[in-house]
């Protein structure tokens, strides 16, 4: 049994999509430092599995909360579950997020429309409600999970792309407005990871996730977290990605556009990735499945 941090294990962290990818990571890393967790995810089965892991693993205080953002009530309803247990929020991980492949004109709509709900606007709400009891208090770190997609526009993945775009700009300009009051906000900008994203967003066929390097939930979770815990307010994941970042910073958005859509057209290569090597992801996989409205048959 790990020692616990007895300076942590009064502070909480809530993270959202915290069943599987980066969320489920960062989850494994506060645990490890001794923090409690409010862990936020839809699954009830799979948040409680998680939970277990965690309480038996670590020996710290976890609680499950099972709801889901593409809904706009939810955020109030974690907010108000929140301080109706007592809990004072010190990190919060806004990490859930979700896109969809294919052209613009063929995505359903409300597909579209949920996307940004989840992305963006529980985001943003999630943000206003414990960013306001920090300023308050005077103490308080966010950690936004943005992407380089955000930096490019992205044929094939546009919606997904201007969210995160969002994002990026959203959590700069808050950053710069908290100076002074104890309170920070990192972005962490991933490339392209390992997670269950591409198998929610019918993306597993493209030349990105078949053919391309992926990092893994563990790498870019870890600079997260140390980008947080020392108050950056962006942190660029993996040399790969800071190399997509700057070319993407030299490039018009036209010659982006057609660099990026290479990336998400269909695979032809036949020995190509075709499923994730990250257990939490894979189990993620099993219990969503094609029920829970991520997937949409075409």
């Amino acid at each position: 049994m790990p020692v616990i941090n007895v300076n942590n294990r009064n502070q909480y962290a809530l993270i959202t999509g915290a069943t599987s990818g980066f969320g489920y990571e960062l989850a494994k890393l506060f645990a490890k430092d001794g923090f409690s967790l409010v862990l936020v995810a839809r699954s009830k089965e799979r948040l409680q599995e998680v939970t277990d892991e965690l309480k038996q693993q670590y020996n710290i205080e976890v609680t499950p909360f099972s709801c889901d953002l593409f809904q706009p009530a939810a955020a109030k309803e974690i907010y108000d579950e929140v301080q109706a247990r007592g809990i004072v929020v010190n990190y919060l991980v806004n990490d859930a997020g979700q896109g969809e492949w294919g052209r613009f004109v063929d995505v359903d709509l409300q597909r579209n429309l949920d996307i940004i709900q989840l992305n963006v606007c529980s985001l943003v709400a999630l943000t206003k409600y414990f960013l306001t009891d920090m300023v308050t208090r005077g103490e308080g770190h966010i950690l936004q999970l943005g992407s380089e997609a955000g930096k490019a526009p992205m044929p094939l993945l546009s919606v997904y792309a201007a969210t995160k775009a969002f994002v990026l700009s959203f959590s700069a300009a808050v950053s710069n407005e908290l100076v002074g009051t104890g309170v920070n906000i990192t972005v962490l900008v991933p490339g392209a990871s390992d997670t269950d994203f591409f198998h929610k967003a019918n993306m597993e066929n493209t030349k990105t996730y078949r053919e391309e390097s992926l990092q893994t939930p563990e790498e870019v979770a870890q600079d997260g977290y140390e980008a947080l815990m020392s108050g950056e307010s962006r942190v660029i994941s993996g040399g790969k990605t800071k190399m997509h970042v700057y070319m993407a910073n030299l490039r018009s958005d036209e010659t982006n556009a057609v660099n990026m859509r290479k990336l998400m057209e269909p695979s032809e290569k036949e020995d190509g990735r075709t499923a994730s090597s990250h257990s939490a992801s894979r189990k993620e996989r099993e219990s969503i499945g094609r029920e829970s409205g991520d997937l949409k048959e075409r």
